[in-house]
């Protein structure tokens, strides 16, 4: 990516940017846990696999809590830990300077399972299509972005449905029993997102390939 795209990408991302706006700030919250992570060695696999565990913890709990206000906050707060876990991995792995390809790769497989464990615990509750279907849709925003990231593009974040604000909606089914009804916003936000990151991705290669012409 040349340099006049490299400035626009972050422009273009806050235009939607969404919650993933509040990264930076969370990441700051969870500095004291970062450096005790790393004080204490631990390896950042084991960070992501956490991840995993808190994800698949929150399926539990929106399978087999009752709706409400106590089964939204469990949903939310291991959501929350996943979420935190996500930001740890990699930020250990760079504070550590052990940060490689292949982590990345690891990184990447355990944030999707991590959502897919949670978005199972939607089986007790709601049709098994619509389900997958949420699931399958939950996945794009994250193929586009790393595509673009691929293409030399950057990686797009955020959008009206991203990793966060699913995390958000998943804890509101919890909190109302409204399964069905998330799970549909939940599978048109995610295509939405991803259609417009695309659109995103598109003009920064225009930008790129304009940029290319001029010289």
């Amino acid at each position: 990516m040349d340099a006049s795209t490299r400035r626009a990408a972050p422009i273009i991302a806050s235009t939607w940017g969404g919650l993933y706006s509040l990264k930076s700030w969370y990441a700051d919250r969870l500095a004291p846990v970062r450096r005790g992570l790393v004080t204490a060695n631990v390896p950042p696999a084991v960070i992501t696999a956490a991840g995993v565990f808190f994800g698949a913890g929150a399926g539990a709990a929106l399978a087999l809590l009752r709706p409400g206000p106590a089964a939204g906050l469990a949903v939310a707060v291991l959501l929350a830990a996943r979420l935190a876990c996500a930001n740890l991995d990699g930020g250990v792995a760079r504070d550590r300077g052990r940060a490689t390809p292949f982590g990345s790769v690891v990184n990447e497989l355990g944030d999707r399972a991590a959502e897919l464990t949670a978005l199972a615990g939607c089986l007790a509750f709601a049709p098994a299509a619509l389900v997958f279907a949420a699931a399958l849709a939950a996945t794009l925003p994250s193929w586009v972005a790393l595509a673009g990231a691929a293409a030399g593009l950057g990686r797009l974040q955020g959008g009206p449905a991203g990793k966060t604000e699913r995390c958000l909606l998943l804890a509101l089914t919890a909190a109302t029993g409204l399964g069905v009804v998330f799970l549909w916003v939940i599978a048109a936000g995610s295509a939405l997102t991803a259609v417009i990151r695309l659109a995103r991705l598109a003009w920064l290669g225009r930008q790129a390939r304009t940029t290319a012409d001029q010289r």
